[in-house]
């Protein structure tokens, strides 16, 4: 597969990919350990997450005390993802990304979207992490077959996870070192607890435990105790002092880590976008929310869980996360959906992916009761204990609305275990023909209405560059409007 490295044009940070054989293998965990062991050390992290993934990236930011960053070959052409790289590991000492399934796992048989690929591309090592459970010399034909799959990638060490004991790990790591001739740089025994609770999406996300700092602190002392941290820091290019004490973040870092710091507020004209943040609402890129800076916006987050009003926004973005398990808080509120009603009817600009989607709608049906939500859209949502849409998607934009011109194709993903339960014809107009994905009703995604889209495909700022100067003018088009209406 061809690749192209990322030209030399400037001192570039040092960093290492971590991938493994599948998903479910500990990359995670092996991740946010060292990156919060390295901080530990002295080093300034930059992590970064490969694919479209929202709550590994939480945990990686919370461990680096940083925004994580998505790199998608998919949703991101090579030269913007290059650059984006560079961007945000710049004055930083380590990048630590992480892969997501299989090292070489991807849409097509030439290796497009992959791990590998993503690590050719930024031209890093990578380090393997191996769940050896039940299985001892066989790994290193596993390891062998990986590094002759594809030469160009460079397989600098693996880890272990699941060792039953230490004759297991010696037979392990002896074999990888003795037919594989690549280093085993740790070895993580089988936990008696679960550190990271599981759920349909992964790990459950940061916003929702206040443990989850103990968490990271508690698998930033098992790198510690078992992995060589020492080689790792060597083979990135990263020699630190050792700081003492356990691991912990400021409080405002952790602000940063979440995503919940607001940017500082700019006087002047900039429209107001309010950001609904919180643990039903959570699934956000940093790029997005800084391409809507960028763009000319101001952001100002809200909560429907924490607050009986809206604030004064000229637009709103509502992104993905878990309103149903909060539903009957949400429900609960009924000043704050029924002035999102009432602004939407006025004609306030929303764009709502997923969570949004299902927010926006009439109610939602679960097994404990049928709640109530904002009323925007003619819709009630089920829920599935399958995914009823979970991948890549690509869309073409062939109805009017509020953002997107007529024509035009956007890549994105989704993953959702709700459904719509009216019939396609009660759903009323959508926006998206559906080139891959399932989206809202068989073909079809992005329902429109005055000037809210709602859809289940997230899109990413930099793969959609038009997105955020669209929300931007319809946000400083209805605050004119406004001004007008109220002078």
């Amino acid at each position: 597969m061809k690749h192209i490295p990322i030209q030399p044009t400037e001192p570039r940070c040092p960093g290492i990919v971590i991938a493994a054989l599948r998903g479910g293998s500990g990359k995670t965990i092996f991740s946010v350990g060292i990156i919060a062991a390295l901080r530990n050390r002295g080093a300034t992290v930059a992590p970064f997450k490969k694919g479209p993934d929202y709550i590994d990236a939480g945990w990686l930011a919370l461990s680096a005390g940083r925004p994580c960053y998505n790199l998608d070959t998919f949703l991101i052409d090579t030269p913007t993802i290059q650059q984006s790289y560079r961007r945000h590991s710049r004055h930083t000492d380590v990048a630590v990304i992480e892969g997501n399934r299989g090292l070489y796992d991807c849409i097509n048989t030439e290796g497009k979207t992959s791990t590998a690929e993503l690590a050719k591309l930024l031209d890093l090592p990578v380090i393997l992490c191996l769940d050896v459970t039940k299985s001892t010399r066989t790994m290193a034909a596993i390891v062998a077959g990986c590094v002759q799959f594809d030469p160009g990638l460079r397989i600098a060490g693996v880890v272990l996870n699941h060792v039953a004991g230490s004759r297991h790990e010696r037979i392990v790591r002896d074999s990888v070192t003795r037919y594989c001739g690549i280093p085993v740089l740790g070895a993580l025994p089988k936990l008696r607890r679960q550190i990271f609770t599981e759920r349909h999406m992964g790990l459950v996300p940061t916003y929702e435990h206040q443990w989850a700092q103990d968490a990271v602190a508690a698998i930033a002392e098992l790198a510690e105790k078992h992995l060589d941290l020492t080689a790792i820091s060597e083979m990135i290019g990263f020699r630190g002092t050792e700081r003492t004490g356990r691991f912990s973040l400021p409080s405002d870092e952790t602000d940063v880590a979440a995503g919940k710091a607001s940017p500082p507020l700019v006087a002047g004209d900039r429209p107001r976008i309010g950001v609904l943040r919180d643990s039903a609402f959570q699934f956000y890129y940093p790029e997005n929310l800084d391409a809507l800076v960028q763009a000319g916006a101001e952001l100002v987050v809200t909560s429907p869980l924490f607050e009986d009003n809206l604030p004064e926004v000229d637009a709103l973005y509502i992104g993905g996360g878990f309103p149903e398990t909060h539903a009957a808080r949400l429900a609960k509120n009924v000043t704050y959906r029924e002035q999102l009603r009432q602004l939407a009817d006025e004609g306030l600009p929303i764009y709502a992916e997923c969570g949004g989607l299902m927010y926006l709608g009439r109610e939602l049906v679960l097994e404990e009761g049928t709640f109530p939500m904002a009323g925007v859209l003619p819709v009630s949502f089920g829920f599935s204990k399958r995914p009823q849409g979970h991948g890549y998607t690509i869309v073409q934009v062939d109805q009017a609305n509020p953002f997107y011109e007529i024509g035009q194709f956007l890549r994105g993903h989704e993953f959702h275990y709700s459904s719509v339960r009216e019939s396609a014809e009660a759903c009323g107009p959508t926006v998206f023909k559906m080139e891959r994905g399932s989206g809202l009703i068989p073909g079809r995604d992005a329902l429109c209405r005055n000037n809210v889209l709602a859809t289940y495909t997230h899109i990413h700022a930099l793969g959609t560059p038009q997105w955020a100067p669209a929300l931007v003018a319809r946000a400083r088009a209805y605050r004119g409007s406004r001004r007008k209406r109220e002078s």
